[in-house]
């Protein structure tokens, strides 16, 4: 590896907003912009991915912020920004997020993007007001509660129909899970029919509608599109990480192509920005995700939009992150190994510290020279909403092809823990000592 030509090619990142003018440049009339994140839980990664969509938005008209997030939760933000809802600020409009990793979206970056938003719809007219949506399809109760509440006060008999399909649920209460091993073994009858056939009803409703317009019904309809792909997302759990994991991408693709398409009859073009995790974002063909049939939304765009499409990914060497040790377990501040050996992150520390004196920097994969330098694959780190330090090489690293993956990179060779809006006893006092962790 090239460490010297990869340094020369090293853009600086000093704190200022003027540090993005080169990917706004790279960016030009894209309409999509997918920003990742290296972990569920690093303050840099939100604020700077915060700062870039807002001149997005200002300077490129883009319409919309996508975000790794279910539907009904997002879309009370949604209402909130646009000045629709009834929460009095941010942090109630954001009190949605109740489901575990809270602290992924209840944060003081996000809360403070969300307050700029609100100010920013406010001196725009209605049409051109920006949106915040959720991707994701964990939400399969809450958005069944959703579609109840909407046929109820437009057509009760519809809302009698519906109630009737989803009581197929009912016996396994919150427990989507369970469902989904009950179903996935014959061990019951599954939903499927129930779910797809509300499906198709909301969307014969939306073909008759004499309003295409209608925020409420697309609202309703892709919460029952988000409950139709959750039934199969549950119930393929058990069959394998593939499966789930193509599930769940293909629903955001989905999801962000039904945004797409709501504003294709609109007077002014649409254009969004994605936020998720760069194992979302970076296109998962370059990667040892894909060699193992594993796809993923930056793929999706990728293969649908082409050069319409950028995709962004960031990386840090060492730090704190905020992360569980298990699965709904609390948020802690916990101390980030450095970069293992052999790792993009190891590689950049070396650029930045040894070779271009840079603490933080930006590259542009696009670059053929730089492209060819950095192909790889080696080892890149991902962590999610849990961090566990002492399996990190077998938890958190998988092997990638960076310059094909993404078309730009942020490197943070030094990152702090995404602040949580609720900081826990296990947060406030979860830091470890700078010599942890010392052994297995």
């Amino acid at each position: 590896m090239d460490v010297a030509l990869i340094a020369r090619h090293a853009l600086a990142l000093n704190g200022t907003s003027a540090d993005y003018d080169p990917l706004l440049a790279r960016i030009g009339d894209a309409t999509l912009v997918l920003i990742g994140e290296a972990s569920h839980g690093t303050h840099e990664f939100y604020r700077i991915r915060a700062e870039i969509t807002q001149r997005l938005i200002v300077e490129k008209g883009f319409t919309a912020v996508a975000v790794e997030a279910d539907w009904p939760d997002a879309y009370r933000v949604n209402r909130h920004v646009r000045g629709e809802g009834d929460d009095r600020d941010a942090n109630g409009a954001l009190s949605g997020f109740r489901r575990f990793p809270t602290w992924m979206w209840r944060n003081a970056e996000v809360r403070e993007f969300v307050d700029w938003l609100r100010a920013l719809n406010n001196r725009l007219v209605e049409e051109t007001r920006v949106g915040f949506y959720g991707l994701d399809l964990y939400s399969l109760h809450t958005s069944i509660a959703a579609v109840l509440d909407y046929l109820q006060q437009t057509d009760p008999a519809a809302a009698r129909r519906a109630r009737y399909r989803y009581a197929c649920f009912d016996h396994f209460g919150e427990d989507v899970q369970a469902y989904g091993y009950a179903a996935s073994f014959g061990l019951t009858e599954s939903c499927e029919d129930e779910v797809i056939a509300q499906l198709l009803e909301f969307r014969r409703a939306a073909a008759r509608a004499d309003d295409h317009s209608d925020d409420a019904l697309f609202f309703a309809e892709q919460n029952a599109r988000l409950v139709r792909n959750a039934e199969a997302y549950y119930r393929s759990m058990f069959r394998g990480r593939a499966e789930s994991w193509n599930l769940r991408d293909g629903h955001m693709m989905e999801t962000l192509q039904a945004l797409l398409d709501r504003g294709t009859s609109r007077a002014h073009p649409v254009k969004i920005v994605v936020w998720a995790h760069n194992s979302h974002l970076g296109d998962a063909r370059a990667t040892a995700m894909g060699q193992g049939g594993e796809l993923n939304l930056g793929q999706l765009v990728r293969e649908r939009h082409h050069d319409a499409a950028v995709l962004v990914g960031f990386s840090t060497y060492e730090g704190t992150v905020t992360a569980a040790s298990d699965w709904d377990e609390p948020a802690e501040c916990k101390r980030m190994r450095p970069g293992l050996p052999g790792s993009y992150e190891a590689l950049f520390h070396e650029i930045g510290i040894k070779q271009a004196g840079l603490n933080s920097f930006q590259l542009d994969l696009g670059d053929p020279t730089l492209a060819a330098a950095l192909r790889g694959p080696l080892l890149q780190r991902a962590i999610g909403v849990i961090y566990r330090p002492q399996t990190e090489r077998v938890s958190h690293y998988f092997h990638a092809e960076l310059s094909r993956q993404f078309d730009w990179l942020l490197h943070l060779d030094r990152t702090r823990a995404l602040a949580p809006l609720e900081r826990g006893e296990h947060w406030d006092h979860g830091e470890p000592p700078e010599t942890y962790p010392s052994g297995f």
